[in-house]
């Protein structure tokens, strides 16, 4: 006998699963790597970073200052390495550079800086970022004339 409830389709779901996992497990490998980091709070935030970065946000992945790009501030900074991880999967980092997570001669902080080509603000105490972020969509919106 046949079910009346209807099905859900999986598929739509599937790929941001996928990202969120690939994600994941980058973070956990560069902090791994280095033996120090928050492993815990990239994990959970690794699907609202998956579907932002693959399904929301519009930029330019070989061009992360382009001004027309999205912005994405990272308040939560000690989740560096889901940030890192999603540059890396996007195509602007090479996924054996997040292995250099808080390495003397890398870039890729512990938390995310203005140093970095797609990183606009530094993030430190939690929370600030939604300031900043306020701050850089009004001044996009009225200064720059951003779309």
């Amino acid at each position: 006998m046949a079910s009346a409830e209807p099905r859900l389709e999986q598929p739509p779901l599937q790929a941001p699963r996928d990202a969120a996992n690939r994600l994941r497990v980058h973070a956990l490998r560069a902090t791994s790597a280095v033996g120090s980091g928050h492993p815990t709070s990239c994990c959970s935030a690794a699907e609202i970073v998956a579907v932002l970065f693959f399904q929301a946000m519009h930029y330019r992945a070989c061009q992360p200052a382009h001004p027309s790009n999205d912005r994405f501030v990272l308040s939560k900074g000690h989740a560096a390495p889901l940030l890192y991880a999603a540059w890396a999967e996007a195509g602007f980092l090479k996924e054996p550079e997040l292995l250099n997570l808080c390495k003397i001669n890398s870039d890729l902080e512990g938390h995310p800086t203005p140093r970095l080509p797609f990183v606009d603000v530094a993030t430190g105490s939690l929370g600030q970022g939604l300031g900043a972020a306020c701050g850089m969509a009004y001044v996009g919106k009225y200064f720059d004339r951003a779309r």
